[in-house]
């Protein structure tokens, strides 16, 4: 029996777009290389969807009238040659499922931020009354959500691995946050064809769409004066330039085209600049689908970041304990860095990726007092931060990390996990990473009484 639709891998994204397949009457077929989970096979199953595990039979795949692959299935791989080169088309589920819907889209990506923006755009239109759905790397796959299509926006985080099989998906509202050197194996080792990929994000859009992004990114800044945007644009920045939505002072300016909103600092719900450039972002897109000053601000005090993102854990005699596992590059732990004030006891380590530490240098010479290394090799960090600061300690424990910590901390220090590299010498991922530090700081309890354990 010949199918229509290919689905290569049975993740979230891949069960939703098989799900989708069966309700337009496409006759799917899922192929994983992987084991499927059981769940994922039962949801196959209740459909009848045929599906296979621990191979991809070539006979069956290209045979196919279209072909949705994972983001993680590079184009380079030897099966999606031979379907290219056999004239199979080749998509992802947010591709497919964007035939299927009326809704507008707001479409988020850069190296860093774009869950922090999505999920708090998604929360401002939420919180306003609007009927939205969350998708791309959070939330549920878009394509199960549009075999009903009850949202009138979905926003969705959009990766450079996703963007790479997108070709009439088109955002009404895009947003690119910033380019920064990152998964460059996928890109032949070529910073260029990333912010190709990147730049995606702006195919297919009109006139009547707008593109919101980071205008002091010298990135951007270089790509955009070599290409022409059809898009309204809407450029941020931390300062007052020329016609972009910029802080000044303890106010955001927020321009719209009706009016300048102006939006204090202490609103927002987020620490360090660059999440000012994250909420700027989400606040112009909000405005941009019709949410109104009021109702910004109302949804701005009630948001709650996502786990392992700056997440303030806990307070303990006066000092903070903030979870930043997700940072596993250089440039997020910049970042979070630069948005602390407080002294700052750093625990740090893992996979290093060939970390570049020159770019964080100068603010762990100002602004950390003591480096904690976590990981199983922690040489990488120990010999570039050696001569730069006056303690570094050594633990292949989380528990042990915090105790160290915390007996060295004074009041008004903060405590950040913030590590820079992968997780995989010691836990399963990131989120592991960070669940254990969260569960550790919890155990902590206030000494002599004094104050007490706040969890924030």
């Amino acid at each position: 029996m010949s199918y229509k639709t290919i689905i290569l891998g049975a993740g979230e994204s891949g069960l939703g777009a098989a799900l989708l397949a069966k309700a337009k009457g496409e006759s799917p077929f899922v192929s994983d290389l992987s084991v499927i989970s059981n769940s994922v096979k039962k949801e196959l199953e209740a459909k009848q969807i045929p599906f296979e595990e621990g191979k991809h039979t070539a006979e069956i795949i290209l045979a196919g009238n279209q072909i949705i692959k994972s983001p993680g299935i590079p184009d380079s791989a030897p099966l999606i040659q031979d379907a290219l080169r056999k004239g199979i088309p080749v998509i992802n589920e947010l591709e497919y499922a964007s035939r299927f819907t009326r809704a507008k889209i707001i479409a988020i990506t850069g190296t860093n931020g774009k869950t922090t923006t999505t999920l708090l755009t998604h929360h401002l239109l939420k919180n306003a009354g609007v009927k939205v759905g969350l998708a791309g790397n959070v939330g549920h796959s878009l394509a199960r959500q549009v075999i009903n299509d009850d949202k009138d926006i979905y926003v969705i985080e959009v990766s450079s691995f996703q963007l790479d099989g997108m070709f009439n998906f088109k955002a009404d509202v895009g947003v690119l946050l910033n380019i920064t050197p990152d998964h460059l194996d996928r890109y032949e080792y070529d910073i260029q064809n990333y912010i190709n990929s990147k730049f995606r994000i702006l195919q297919n859009m009109t006139a009547d769409d707008a593109f919101i992004y980071w205008a002091d990114d010298a990135v951007i800044g270089k790509e955009l004066s070599n290409r022409d945007v059809a898009a309204t644009i809407n450029p941020i920045s931390l300062n007052q330039r020329e016609g972009c939505s910029h802080l000044n002072g303890n106010q955001l300016i927020i321009k719209t085209e009706n009016e300048n909103l102006e939006i204090p600092i202490s609103s927002l719900p987020l620490i360090g600049k660059h999440n000012i450039l994250n909420a700027m972002a989400s606040i112009i897109a909000a405005a941009k689908v019709g949410i109104n000053k009021e109702q910004i601000i109302n949804g701005l005090k009630s948001f709650r970041n996502a786990p392992h993102r700056l997440e303030k854990v806990a307070e303990l005699n006066g000092v903070q304990y903030i979870n930043d596992s997700k940072a596993t590059n250089v440039d997020a732990v910049y970042y979070a860095l630069d948005g602390i004030e407080a002294p700052i006891i750093w625990i740090a380590g893992g996979v290093d990726k060939g970390n570049d530490y020159k770019l964080i240098e100068g603010l762990v010479k100002s602004r950390v007092k003591s480096l904690i290394c976590l990981g199983t090799d922690n040489q990488p960090l120990t010999s570039f931060f050696d001569d730069k600061l006056e303690t570094i300690s050594e633990t292949e424990d989380i528990a042990e990390a915090i105790a160290i910590a915390k007996n060295i901390s004074n009041e008004g220090d903060t405590v950040l996990l913030s590590p820079a590299c992968a997780s995989f010498d010691l836990f399963k991922n990131y989120e592991h990473r960070g669940d254990r530090f969260r569960e550790e700081v919890l155990k902590l309890k206030p000494e002599n009484g004094n104050k007490k354990e706040v969890p924030l």
